[in-house]
This record gives structure tokens, C-alpha cells and sequence, in this order.
């Protein structure tokens, strides 16, 4: 185990040590410039790795708005593929949008284990690929790349999000983010990112600084601060720091060390060997990427 680098991803100047409370206060997050974050193809490939072929007539729904995502006969655990036809999205009564040949839909509910947050209906004849969870984790061992594009896609929406509120994106109160990873699981992480040490109060990542790496907290706590405002703790098991590793654009948030941590940080490189040889690490920072969208939006 080694100490932290301050020339890898952390503020510029090595700050005196503070309480998180106290922690700078964070400017307002700009949404990167557009680019071409989905690849349809990718996509296809990604969906022909495990999915399965699935007809809906005219006038029928894909699934309905508050569906479980689990249960018997539940499709809230199933993500979409659309390949030809036209689905219109409802919610709350309310249009909010089309899914076109080549586009992805369902993934939020299957991705965050929650209900349907809007109706996906066929205005014609459709033909789209499906998948669950099991078919998920497979597909994502052969196509690791659809991890981070999706991961992209995800993360540009939710500032696009922050940007459309002035960056007032902070919950009525604070999430205690759920553990990602293990004990187990953390472990075998260690064997192969070395893991780093951060003191109590040390600004491990700071707004406004751009991100390379995002971090598994391995021990500790880590306090995440926007606006002066501490909005999540992250815990032992826990993620923080993806979004700027995966659009290479400007911290959201401050991240402060609450106590005597150990991080393990994890390069985009790094990151999709891990999901090539555990595809499952990628589903669940897929996961916490969909969940932080829910919460903060």
C-alpha cells in the first residue's frame, strides 16, 4: 500500500486537513461540449452477444410505467434494442419522447433495480432485442467497450441534467451510498490496483479539477460536496469520481477523506479489462451510475 500522489488526480496544492463540512465551496458543473457518445453498432453487438428477439403489434406496450423490477412475469428487469418500428415514452399522462431503430430503452430499471419511470409503447409494428440481467453480465464479458459507452451516455445525460438546474443538483438530504462491492469482492480488487491512503480531511478530488481515475473506497469514508453542501457518504464497498473518468470532463463535486481511507484507483484502461475479465464489475458501476441519476435528478 502506498500514500497518495498529489500529482495524480488530486488538487494541485496539498490543502491542510478539514473537516468535509468545511470543504471549499464547488462551482457550478458545465455540460461537455456534444459528441458522438453512442455507437449503434456497438450497441448491436453488444445486444446479438446475448439477447433474445422480441415482437410487440401496434398499440402495445413494452412494459408499463411502475412496473416492478423483479417478480414473476416482471419486465422491469429486461433492457431494449430497438431494430425497426417506433416506440412512443410516457409519463405521468405526459409524452416525453420517441425510441427510434438503433436506439437502447429500459436500461434505467434494470441497471438500478427499480420500477419503470415511464411507458415504452409501440406506436407500429416493432421488432426489438431484449435482455435480462444474466444475458447482461454475459454480453458485457464479449463486449466490454458498450460498458464505458454506455457509462458515457448515462453520465452526459445526468449533466445535462445538473447544467438545465444551475448545478443545484443536491438531494433534500444525504444519500448514504449503498456498498457496490464486498468485502470478497474487495479483496480480489486489492490483488490488482494497488491500493492508496488518504488522511482525515485530505481533498481527494476536487471541482472543476479534470478526472482521470474514479475510486473504490476499500476502508474509510469519503465525504461528496457540491455547492458546500455534503450530498453523499461513501463507504467501504463504495464508487465515486466515474463520471469525470468516463467523459474526461471537469469534477462535478469535491471529494473529502472523513477519516483515514484506503482507495483503490482505477484507470479507463484498467477499467475495461476489469469488465472484460469480470463483467460483472461493469454492471455494477453501471448500476451506481444509474442510481446517482435517479438521485440527484
Amino acid at each position: 500500500m502506498k500514500p497518495m500522489d498529489d500529482e495524480l488526480d488530486f488538487s494541485s496544492t496539498t490543502p491542510k486537513p478539514m473537516p468535509a463540512a468545511a470543504a471549499a465551496a464547488v462551482p457550478r458543473p458545465v455540460a461537455p461540449p456534444p459528441r458522438a457518445l453512442y455507437n449503434p453498432q456497438v450497441a448491436l453487438q453488444f445486444f446479438k452477444g446475448g439477447g433474445q428477439l422480441e415482437q410487440v403489434g401496434g398499440g402495445k406496450n413494452f412494459f408499463a410505467e411502475n412496473d416492478k423490477s423483479s417478480g414473476l412475469f416482471s419486465k422491469g428487469d429486461r433492457m431494449y434494442l430497438l431494430l425497426e418500428g417506433d416506440i412512443g415514452l410516457m409519463s405521468k399522462g405526459q409524452f416525453v419522447g420517441n425510441i427510434r431503430p438503433g436506439e437502447i430503452f429500459g436500461e434505467m430499471a434494470l441497471l438500478a433495480k427499480a420500477p419503470r419511470a415511464a411507458t415504452a409503447m409501440a406506436k407500429v409494428a416493432c421488432k426489438a432485442i431484449s435482455m435480462g440481467e444474466k444475458e447482461f453480465n454475459a454480453a458485457l464479458q464479449k463486449t466490454p467497450e458498450f460498458a464505458l459507452m454506455m457509462m458515457a451516455v448515462m453520465v452526459n445525460r445526468l449533466r445535462q441534467n445538473l447544467a438545465r438546474k444551475g448545478g443545484a443538483a443536491a438531494p433534500s438530504g444525504v444519500v448514504e451510498r449503498q456498498s457496490v462491492f464486498n468485502k470478497k469482492e474487495l479483496a480480489a480488487l486489492a490483488e490488482e490496483i494497488t491500493p492508496v491512503t488518504a488522511s482525515e480531511g485530505k481533498v481527494i478530488m476536487k471541482a472543476g479539477d479534470t478526472g482521470v481515475f474514479m475510486y473504490i473506497v476499500q476502508e474509510g469514508n469519503v465525504a461528496i460536496i457540491m455547492q458546500d453542501t455534503v450530498v453523499e457518504r461513501i463507504g467501504a464497498g463504495g464508487v465515486f469520481g466515474e463520471m469525470a473518468m468516463v467523459d474526461n470532463a471537469s469534477r462535478a463535486a469535491n471529494a473529502v477523506a472523513q477519516n483515514a481511507c484506503t482507495l483503490m484507483m482505477v484507470k479507463r484502461d484498467d477499467f475495461l479489462a476489469l469488465v472484460k475479465a469480470k463483467p460483472e464489475f461493469g454492471a455494477s458501476i453501471l448500476r451506481t451510475i444509474a442510481e446517482r441519476i435517479r438521485t440527484l435528478t
